[in-house]
């Protein structure tokens, strides 16, 4: 069965970079584009940043853009994100996504359970 499982959350000052990591299980991972999205206390899931299912291709919403870095390895079956200069408002829970394609036009089809990223002095 599918398997994403989120990595790196934890309590970080303003100013730092963490770098989150996804393991992808139970699926051909080099044939579906991946995203992160984030959900803030109180606030609506959002779509941070994709890749393709070659890591050729990058897309970030405006949650994502300018700090953070989407990539992925697909001999190790992993899609990181890596997110730099933290500010309070990036504390959420981030969670990994799969899309149900190649690209990232396609809706997402299965979801983490996350990763709880506090951002704090």
């Amino acid at each position: 069965q599918v398997q994403l499982v989120e990595s790196g959350g934890g309590l970080v000052q303003p100013g730092r970079s963490l770098r989150l990591s996804c393991a992808a299980s139970g699926f051909t991972f080099s044939n579906y584009a991946m995203s992160w999205y984030r959900q803030a206390p109180g606030k609506e899931r959002e779509l941070v940043a994709s890749i393709t299912n070659t890591g050729g291709d990058r897309n970030y919403a405006d949650a994502g853009k300018g700090r953070f870095s989407i990539s992925r390895d697909n001999a190790k079956n992993t899609v990181d994100l890596q997110i730099n200069s933290l500010k309070p408002e990036d504390t959420a829970v981030y969670y990994c996504s799969r899309r149900s394609g190649r690209n990232f036009y396609y809706g997402v089809d299965y979801w983490g359970k996350g990763t709880l990223v506090t951002v704090s002095s």
